[in-house]
């Protein structure tokens, strides 16, 4: 049985063989002429090339300044320094596709006129972004980078969109922070004023209680009745008022000057903590940090990147070949098929 599949292997190939050489001629003029036809439907002509130009970003492992400067301790997630992850990554990855990058772009370079879309059609933002997206990609690399690639007609077009993209990544990110930095600021600054105002009344009132002989009641409160006993007993009535004048004061607003001084130590303590974040949110609300290491800037393509002509012309002539053959075959099917019946016929 092996060899009965072996000699209808070998009949196999040999017909293959017989059958290429038998129509080598008409093969291979549609092999010259598809790969004639390839070469002339890729030129410029037909195919508008293209040069490309990329730019590689790391995003920065921290997005806080207060988390990476004023915090205590800092680790190792929060030091500015630090490359980031694959979480950072694919944030830059949706920041890049957002609509926030993408109309800053369309706007600077005015792709409208540029990619030569007729700003009175009513597929006018649809044509825009279908061909936004065919000439700017945003992919994550291997090594967890995130690579920006143009695409454009214009060499120095394509290499300044890409530095561009680039470069709005910090303002685009910076400022989808600093929309939720302010607001926090903002809650932090009214707490922080308030507290600060609280703990100024209760000063004031201590200040005015001390105007009435009130410092250390504690204490006071020992002194005035060890005095009051001493004067008691030597029947000294001058000092007994004097002194009950005083324990008078004392009993009236002793504790209130207690309560007082106790809110005052923990308002105090409350406000330097408070103090602490109203500090670290005016930070991260006023000033910003850098969102990405630039590895790799944009620079002129010296020649296009699109079309790729030897690909279009292989792909383009082996097809050709492919489909010359298949016809050829089922022609020579029917027409053996049409002499086996008419020999039929002629035998009938």
């Amino acid at each position: 049985m092996t060899n009965d599949m072996k000699k209808g292997e070998d009949f196999d190939s040999s017909n293959l063989v017989i059958f290429l050489y038998k129509w080598r001629k008409p093969l291979f003029f549609v092999m010259v002429f598809a790969l004639v036809g390839a070469w002339f439907f890729s030129s410029p002509l037909f195919i508008t090339p293209k040069f490309r130009s990329v730019v590689i970003l790391f995003p920065a492992g921290s997005s806080s300044i207060s988390k990476s400067l004023l915090s205590e301790p800092a680790g190792a997630s929060q030091d500015i320094s630090a490359f980031g992850e694959d979480d950072q990554s694919e944030q830059l990855l949706q920041i890049l596709n957002s609509n926030k990058v993408r109309d800053r772009v369309v706007r600077k370079f005015d792709l409208m006129k540029h990619y030569r879309i007729d700003s009175t059609s009513d597929f006018k933002n649809s044509r825009l972004i279908k061909e936004y997206e065919n000439n700017i990609t945003f992919r994550r690399t291997e090594f967890m980078a995130v690579q920006i690639a143009v695409y454009d007609v214009d060499a120095q077009y394509a290499t300044d969109i890409a530095n561009s993209i680039g470069s709005m990544v910090d303002s685009v990110k910076n400022e989808m922070m600093r929309q939720r930095s302010v607001k926090g600021f903002q809650i932090v600054k009214a707490e922080y004023l308030n507290l600060k105002a609280e703990k100024e009344k209760i000063v004031d009132s201590l200040i005015t209680l001390g105007g009435l002989g009130l410092n250390e009641v504690e204490y006071q409160s020992q002194v005035y009745n060890h005095q009051y006993a001493i004067a008691l007993m030597n029947g000294n009535k001058n000092a007994l008022a004097a002194i009950q004048k005083k324990l008078d004061v004392l009993g009236k607003y002793g504790g209130v000057y207690l309560a007082l001084k106790n809110s005052l130590e923990y308002k105090t303590e409350q406000l330097t903590i408070l103090e602490t974040k109203y500090k670290q949110a005016k930070v991260d609300a006023e000033e910003t940090l850098p969102q990405k290491f630039v590895v790799s800037d944009a620079y002129k393509a010296e020649k296009s990147s699109y079309p790729i002509r030897w690909l279009i012309i292989m792909v383009s002539t082996v097809a050709a070949l492919f489909m010359a053959i298949i016809v050829i075959m089922v022609m020579e099917k029917i027409s053996n098929y049409n002499t086996h019946k008419q020999f039929q016929l002629g035998q009938s």
